[in-house]
C-alpha cells in the first residue's frame, strides 16, 4: 500500500528512464520515492534470454501493441508499434543495441537554446552510466550500473556482413560510441554474462529493497493531479481500484514518445483544441504536447541463405538444437545470446554529409514484418535467410500523438505522418541501393540465395519507391513528443520542467527536439541521468 502521507518523488513509468530515477533520487534515504509501472514485473525468464526477444514481440502482456493510424505514404497500413510494458519498459524487450547517436545530435540541440545538453556535456553522463567491458577510455566508463559487452556468440553471417561492407568500400569500426561514429562492425550490447541487462536489472534490481523507494506494478496512472498551477500527484487504477497518490515535491512523467504526451493531455495540459473536442477540461494550454513526433523508418532486403549457418532452423541443423539450448543453460553462449541484430554501422549516402546519415542492422535470419505476429515469427525461425535493415537517421517528416477519446485506458492515437516530407523519401530509395550493393559484395558468393525483398523484378526507382510503400516500418525509436526548447511550441525547459506547471517534469525520449543519429535507448539513460542531477540541484 502506499504511504498515506505520500512521497516526495513520484515517478510515472518504469522504463528506461524511470529505473534510473528511481535509483538515483532514492539514494538519499531522507527522500521518499515512488514508481508506478502499468505492467507487471519483470519475472519472466524470456525477458532476460536475449534470444527472448522473439516472444516478447507477440506478448499481450508484456507489450501495449500498439498500431499508428494507416499511413497515406505507406499504402494505407497500420504500422505495429512495439513498447515495453514491464519493469525496464522497453528495455526489456528491445534488441540491446547499446549506441549513442553521433556528437553533432547533441551539440545541435544546445544550438537551439538548451544549455547543458551539448555533447561535451553529455558525455560524462554516459560514462557514468556505463560499465564497458573492454574497459575505459575517454568516450567509456567503467563502475556503472549498464552493463554494455561485446556480443558472446556472433553468427558467422554477422561477420560476413563486416567483410561484405568492407569490400563495398566502407570502413570497419569497433566501436560507434568512440572517437567515431561512422563504419560498420558488430554492435556492444546492453547484456551481462550472456543475459539482457535492462534498465530495471541495471538500475531498479539493486535497489528494491531500499526502504523509502515503493515500486507499484499494475498501476495505471490515469491522470496527474494539480492544485493552483502545480502537480501534487496522481490518480492511478490498480486491481480496478482508483487511487490517489500525492507528491511533496514533483511529478515526473517517464512514459515515453507515447505516453507521457498521452496522460498530459488526459490531465488537460495540451493543444487547447485537442482537449476541448474531446470534453477535457483545460488546465494549462500547452500546443507542443504530442507534436513533433519523430522516428526511424527502416526497410529491409531480405535474401535466402543457401547453407544451414542463420539463426533458422531446419532439417539439417535440427539436431543442433538441443546443444544450443543447454549451452547457453550451462555457459550463457550460443545463439541464445543473439540480440538479433548484430551487425551493423553509421554511412554517409553521399560524400557531401558532413556525417553519416544511413544506419544498418543486419539480422542472421529471414526476417519479415519485425516477427510480430505468429506466423512472421514462424517464417523468421524456420529456414535460412538473412537480413539488412537500413534507415535514414534524421527524417524530416514530422508526425503527432493525439487522443482517441478521454478514456485513460484507450490507447493515444499515433500518427508519424511517415513520408510525408519528400526528402524522405529520396531517402529511403537511395537507402535501399546502398544495402543491395553491400549484399552483392563477393563475401556472401557462397550463401547468397534468392532476393526475397524487394525481389529480382524491383529495379527502377519507381519499382523501388513501391517497395517502399508496401514494406517500410519502424525501427522503434519514436521521440520528440514533449520537446524540449524554449519557443512556443516546446513543453519543457531545458532543466526538462514542463513550461506553466510547476512540480512537474518530463524525463524521457519524448523530450528530445531532435532525434539522434542512432538506437534511443542509451541516450534516455542518458536524460535520465542528467534529470536525476537538475532534480536534486532544484530541491535542496
Amino acid at each position: 500500500m502506499p504511504d498515506p502521507s505520500g512521497c516526495d518523488y513520484l515517478i510515472v513509468g518504469a522504463g528506461s528512464a524511470g529505473c534510473v530515477l528511481a535509483n538515483r533520487l532514492s539514494a538519499d534515504p531522507a527522500s521518499r520515492v515512488c514508481l508506478l509501472e502499468a505492467g507487471p514485473p519483470d519475472r519472466n525468464p524470456l525477458i532476460h534470454i536475449p534470444l527472448g526477444l522473439l516472444w516478447m514481440m507477440l506478448s499481450k502482456t508484456l507489450n501495449w501493441r500498439y498500431y499508428t493510424e494507416p499511413q497515406q505514404h505507406l499504402d494505407q497500413r497500420r504500422l505495429f508499434w512495439p513498447r515495453g510494458k514491464t519493469l525496464g519498459g522497453s528495455s526489456s524487450s528491445n534488441a540491446m543495441i547499446y549506441t549513442r547517436g553521433h556528437p553533432a545530435d547533441y551539440d545541435h540541440w544546445a544550438a537551439l537554446g538548451n544549455r547543458g545538453w551539448s555533447y561535451a556535456d553529455v558525455l560524462p553522463l554516459f560514462k557514468r552510466a556505463e560499465n564497458f567491458e573492454p574497459g575505459s577510455d575517454a568516450f567509456h566508463g567503467t563502475g556503472g550500473p549498464l552493463n554494455v559487452a561485446r556480443q558472446r556468440s556472433p553468427n558467422l553471417l554477422s561477420r560476413i556482413f563486416v567483410t561484405a561492407a568492407r569490400q563495398a568500400g566502407l570502413q570497419a569500426n569497433d566501436d560507434f560510441n568512440g572517437a567515431t561514429q561512422e563504419g560498420v562492425g558488430l554492435y556492444h550490447v546492453t547484456q551481462k554474462n550472456g543475459e539482457r541487462w535492462s534498465a530495471a536489472r541495471a538500475y531498479l534490481h539493486p535497489v528494491r529493497s531500499r526502504s523509502n523507494l515503493q515500486i507499484f506494478t499494475g498501476a495505471h496512472t490515469t491522470r496527474i493531479l494539480l492544485e493552483n498551477g502545480r502537480a501534487c500527484g496522481v490518480q492511478y487504477l490498480r486491481n480496478g481500484k482508483l487511487h490517489t497518490l500525492r507528491a511533496r515535491r514533483e511529478v515526473i512523467l517517464c512514459g515515453g514518445a507515447v505516453n507521457s504526451p498521452q496522460l498530459l493531455m488526459l490531465s488537460g495540459i495540451g493543444p487547447a483544441a485537442m482537449l476541448s473536442r474531446h470534453g477535457i477540461a483545460i488546465q494549462h494550454a500547452l500546443p507542443g504536447v504530442g507534436q513533433n513526433l519523430q522516428d526511424h523508418l527502416d526497410v529491409m532486403i531480405v535474401q535466402h541463405c543457401t547453407q544451414p549457418v542463420s539463426l533458422g532452423i531446419s532439417p539439417r541443423n535440427l539436431a543442433a538444437q538441443p546443444w544450443h539450448m543447454l549451452n547457453y543453460a550451462m555457459f550463457r553462449r550460443g545463439p541464445w545470446t543473439t540480440n538479433s541484430a548484430e551487425g551493423g554501422g553509421f554511412i554517409r549516402s553521399d560524400a557531401a554529409q558532413s556525417c553519416p546519415d544511413l544506419q544498418l542492422h543486419f539480422t542472421p535470419a529471414h526476417l519479415d514484418e519485425h516477427a510480430h505476429t505468429p506466423k512472421h515469427a514462424a517464417d523468421t525461425l524456420l529456414g535460412h535467410g538473412y537480413a539488412l535493415h537500413i534507415c535514414p537517421l534524421r527524417p524530416q517528416s514530422r508526425g503527432h500523438i493525439g487522443l482517441k477519446n478521454a478514456d485513460p485506458c484507450a490507447d493515444a492515437l499515433i500518427e508519424p505522418n511517415y513520408l510525408s516530407h519528400p526528402a524522405d523519401r529520396l531517402a529511403m530509395i537511395s537507402a535501399v541501393k546502398m544495402a543491395r550493393s553491400i549484399l552483392a559484395q563477393p563475401a556472401f558468393s557462397p550463401y547468397r540465395g534468392t532476393e526475397i525483398f524487394p525481389g529480382s523484378q524491383v529495379q527502377n526507382d519507381d519499382e523501388i519507391a513501391a517497395f517502399v510503400r508496401r514494406k517500410a516500418g519502424t525501427i522503434y525509436h519514436p521521440v520528440g513528443t514533449c520537446k524540449m526548447g524554449h519557443d512556443a511550441m516546446a513543453v519543457v525547459d531545458d532543466r526538462l520542467r514542463v513550461h506553466g506547471i510547476a512540480g512537474l517534469r518530463v524525463a524521457d525520449a519524448s523530450i528530445m527536439p531532435t532525434l539522434v543519429g542512432g538506437n534511443t535507448h542509451a541516450p534516455t539513460v542518458m536524460i535520465a541521468e542528467k534529470a536525476s542531477d537538475m532534480i536534486l540541484q532544484d530541491n535542496t
